[in-house]
């Protein structure tokens, strides 16, 4: 099937599309169930609310004093986002509109399948989560908004418990708003599956606990799903600061789609020419080869139909992706709506505020991804392992049950996945090389190790001592000649070693086994260090110094 066929099949777009302001652009012609762009005002458009004053009113941003700052970094250390600045802001604030201005004119169908929202919680601040259900609660049509299911991921905090059970019954909820307790930590993964057993409405609509839903977002999220509901949908998601709480777009906003690299991190692509043909008017769904994850809606049968999620997936990581092949590659679809727009608080980097109940994070992802790869991948594995090497040292556990649901439900290949629906992610991120060396740089000693210090896009990479848990110490060297670092390469920058997009760096890189040199190969340049000060540079090659010795090696990582 070719991907024009496949995009009518799953959306239900009209091939002869009238121009705008005319009746009959129907998103579900077939089924006489779709949408249509008018000259008048779409029908679940409401009023703009009457502007409020106070703090974060209409998204802008709220200010601090500096006798504040104390405050604001206790919260922060609390939650990994400022939790201080949100508990200022009203928990029913008005938000900008940050639709394109066509999307006010799209007319949904009358009837659309009701919702269960789910929103999974551990340990979160009071105000970032009753602002999500607040939000859902004032801008979602009554007669579409089936439940709002809370599930708390075994909290310890006193305001999760009593406090929030008897919130949750004020008249102003109108009785849906349900609080499900885990009596044990689960993690997001399984949390997401027992909210989505306890939802009885026709669709599922997961967000994170730390949202505010924009103008008029339901009704464009149901109606694909209304007309096909093997079709799973993903709002746009726009940033709340999590500083501040202004709400503005992110990046290119509707325009962007989701994918990978080949270590299987999450993405953002620009919409592909083949995409934008597809369709009349800006404001159309579009598919996209994968969902970040957590805020995304399908019907409830069809969830459970495609296995639900892989309950051998641990904690965080990874779950996006299984969902997302599964979708395509057993008989659905993933679109991305530009009409529904999601805003999100993303925690500041490295403050995630809880701990995981069964190893690292970064463990459990590694865990989580290879067990994705494996079902999935195909013949493509070969390249996540070539990215990501330190994988093949994770044990991943059982994996009949996913093999056996593939081999039952006749899944496709991976193959026509990326043929048909993510060819834009080879042109980004091409295949990559295999590896001549990977693993630790050691010196002579076997105490430094060249360390990327968290560096990239221009940054200056150093040693420290190895530790063996891979990460920022984790190079290869691949047969192109490149010394890398996820997709960070390195370069001669005057005497300095720093890194850039691979796609961006010429250098050709060897390694001599016999003298243990690391060179750039038509510059009789080798990597050196100084100890005392775990610095790196380069100089002329010299057999006879010690101090540009180096063993590549991935012995001295830990197994997990």
């Amino acid at each position: 099937m070719k991907i024009a066929d496949l995009a009518l099949d799953v959306q239900g777009v009209g091939i002869d599309r009238p121009p705008i302001h005319k009746e009959a652009h129907n998103f579900g012609s077939p089924v006489q169930q779709g949408a249509s762009l008018k000259s008048s005002l779409g029908n679940y458009e409401l009023e703009q609310p009457p502007r409020k004053a106070g703090p974060g009113e209409m998204g802008l941003p709220v200010r601090t004093s500096p006798k504040e700052q104390e405050a604001e970094e206790k919260s922060i250390k609390e939650y990994g986002f400022n939790q201080y600045v949100s508990d200022k802001i009203s928990l029913d604030r008005n938000i900008p509109d940050l639709r394109n201005a066509q999307c006010k004119y799209w007319h949904y169908p009358e009837k659309l399948p009701t919702t269960s929202v789910i929103i999974v919680f551990h340990n979160e601040g009071w105000s970032t989560l009753l602002r999500t259900v607040h939000s859902v609660i004032n801008r979602s049509p009554p007669e579409l908004l089936h439940e709002i299911v809370m599930v708390d991921d075994f909290s310890t905090k006193d305001h999760l418990k009593k406090r929030l059970d008897d919130y949750v019954e004020s008249p102003q909820f109108m009785g849906k708003v349900k609080v499900v307790h885990n009596k044990r930590r689960e993690g997001l993964i399984r949390t997401r599956i027992i909210g989505a057993r306890a939802a009885t409405g026709d669709v599922l609509l997961w967000l994170d606990a730390h949202c505010e839903v924009g103008i008029n977002w339901l009704p464009p999220l149901l109606t694909p799903i209304a007309v096909n509901r093997t079709t799973a949908v993903c709002p746009i998601i726009d940033v709340i600061d999590n500083q501040n709480y202004r709400v503005y777009p992110q990046g290119t906003g509707d325009q962007d789609r989701g994918g990978f690299d080949w270590s299987l991190y999450w993405k953002h692509f620009p919409l592909p020419e083949f995409e934008k043909t597809r369709r009349k008017y800006e404001t159309e769904p579009y598919r996209s080869p994968a969902m970040a994850g957590g805020l995304f809606a399908m019907d409830r049968k069809f969830f459970f139909e495609l296995g639900a999620y892989d309950e051998g997936l641990e904690i965080w990581g990874g779950e996006n992706f299984e969902l997302s092949f599964k979708i395509w590659m057993c008989g659905g679809s993933l679109i991305w709506v530009p009409c529904s727009r999601v805003g999100h608080v993303y925690r500041i980097l490295g403050r995630v505020p809880y701990s995981s109940p069964n190893g690292s994070m970064m463990m459990l992802s590694e865990r989580n991804l290879k067990r994705v790869v494996e079902v999935w991948f195909d013949d493509y594995k070969e390249y996540f392992y070539r990215s990501k090497p330190e994988a093949m040292l994770v044990s991943v556990g059982d994996l009949e049950k996913q093999l056996a649901f593939r081999r039952r439900m006749k899944c496709r290949s991976f193959t026509w996945y990326m043929s048909e629906i993510a060819p834009d992610i080879v042109d980004k991120y091409p295949l990559p090389a295999a590896n001549i060396q990977w693993g630790e740089v050691k010196t002579a000693g076997a105490r430094l190790c060249v360390d990327s210090m968290g560096q990239k896009d221009g940054g200056k990479i150093g040693m420290s001592y190895c530790h063996g848990a891979g990460g920022n110490q984790l190079f290869r060297l691949t047969e192109d000649g490149q010394f890398r670092i996820h997709d960070q390469c390195a370069y001669k920058s005057s005497s300095d070693i720093r890194l850039r997009r691979c796609d961006t760096t010429k250098y050709h890189w060897a390694y001599n086994t016999d003298t243990q040199a690391l060179y750039i190969a038509d510059q009789n340049l080798c990597l050196d260090h100084r100890a005392t000060s775990k610095e790196l540079f380069m100089m002329t090659c010299d057999p006879a110094k010690k101090t540009q010795h180096w063993e590549i090696s991935s012995k001295g990582l830990k197994h997990h």
